[in-house]
């Protein structure tokens, strides 16, 4: 499965960075209700920060998102698994093609905490040039505003001579 693809299912709810019961469900290829059902299995391997479920304004704000909802009618709210409960999915599926796809999401979930580290070190930079820039500025300001000050006083003085 394409990387793109993958982490283009990861939302970022209540700060964290998920992916929801039915999206995994399609990759690995099983009903979303086999998946819930492994995971109700081993709810003890699924502590509330590997994985919690989503209340209705979380998810209605999350259809509104997209323009057309291909979801159809859920009965129950979905799961939202972070990169810690997808990772420990792989233990509760045990088919071959879960642990491919697994593999493939937490690469996913690295390459976006890759890029975020990127942007917050791009974005620092950033910030480090406009605070630079202004101190210039500043000088620059202070400056033309001594040579005006000084251009006033030389109009106020009287001429010298003829």
């Amino acid at each position: 499965m394409e990387l793109q693809i993958i982490q283009n299912k990861i939302y970022e709810i209540r700060g964290l960075r998920v992916m929801l019961d039915f999206d995994l469900a399609e990759m690995y290829d099983v009903e979303t209700r086999t998946l819930n059902q492994a995971v109700k299995r081993n709810i003890k391997r699924f502590p509330s920060d590997f994985m919690f479920q989503l209340t209705n304004l979380e998810f209605e704000n999350l259809i509104s998102q997209f323009v057309t909802s291909s979801w159809g009618g859920l009965r129950k709210l979905p799961f939202a698994f972070t990169e810690h409960g997808v990772t420990m999915l792989a233990s509760v599926l045990r088919s071959n093609k879960a642990i491919d796809i697994n593999i493939q999401i937490v690469r996913a979930f690295i390459a976006l905490r890759q890029y975020s580290l990127g942007y917050s070190e791009l974005n620092q930079k950033l910030e480090n040039f406009m605070i630079e820039t202004n101190m210039q500025f500043n000088d620059i300001y202070q400056a033309l505003t001594e040579m005006a000050s000084q251009k006033e006083s030389k109009k106020n003085r009287k001429p010298i001579g003829f």
